[in-house]
């Protein structure tokens, strides 16, 4: 059985040619990103957010909710998957970088398919719950990407607003490979590290971990 195959430089670009539909929107969001602090690490790559778009086109979701806006790039990606009137319920914890956003989410023609949300995304998560449009079971995928110290409270939280046969996506659980490594033991590896063992053997979803990107892992609610 054959190994992973190794990315090389060569091969990546291939890749991307043959894959990757970009366009002057997207690109322009991700070069006004990588100028702002963080912008070369937090946003997903290029490909990760066709792949976002692809997914809630295949699963026909209509609500979505995302933990970690960011400048709003895999927002702009989400959105774009979705149907008129479907929803994006973003949140993240500083206004200013949202708002980078907005104007390619207006050019892109999806702006009225995006709802920000500013707070800690747990006590947004638990709004969501008593929320008329959203409450228990109302999100057809949900992808985390945010501080990841947080993240299995937010796995937690969201949970109970997908509903049954729904998805979550958790973005970066690879963590540049360090969860591999027992002798790094800084918060957000083992936040990431101790999720990926919850997931493993967490029988209320379905898995798969995908060595896409920084680690991707799908999970279906059963």
């Amino acid at each position: 059985m054959a190994n992973q195959i190794t990315l090389s430089d060569t091969l990546l670009a291939y890749v991307r040619k043959v894959s990757l539909r970009d366009d002057e929107v997207l690109s322009r969001l991700r070069a006004q990103t990588a100028e702002l602090p963080g912008g070369g690490v937090l946003p997903v790559q290029a490909e990760e957010g066709q792949f976002l778009e692809f997914l809630v086109r295949l699963t026909g979701a209509r609500q979505v909710l995302e933990i970690g806006t960011y400048t709003g790039y895999s927002t702009l990606c989400l959105a774009r998957g979705l149907a008129p009137g479907g929803r994006v319920v973003t949140c993240d914890v500083m206004p200013k970088w949202p708002e980078v956003g907005e104007r390619y989410w207006e050019e892109a023609g999806v702006a009225d398919r995006i709802d920000v949300r500013i707070g800690d995304a747990r006590t947004v998560l638990t709004g969501l719950l008593d929320e008329a449009g959203a409450g228990p079971e109302s999100f057809d995928m949900v992808f985390i990407d945010a501080d990841k110290a947080g993240y299995p409270a937010y796995y937690e939280a969201s949970l109970p607003l997908v509903r049954r046969g729904g998805l979550i996506v958790v973005d970066n659980t690879l963590f540049f490979g360090r969860v591999a490594d027992e002798a790094v033991q800084d918060p957000d590896t083992v936040a990431v590290r101790e999720l990926n063992a919850a997931l493993h053997d967490d029988d209320r979803v379905d898995l798969a971990m995908l060595t896409t990107a920084d680690g991707v892992t799908l999970l279906r609610k059963r």
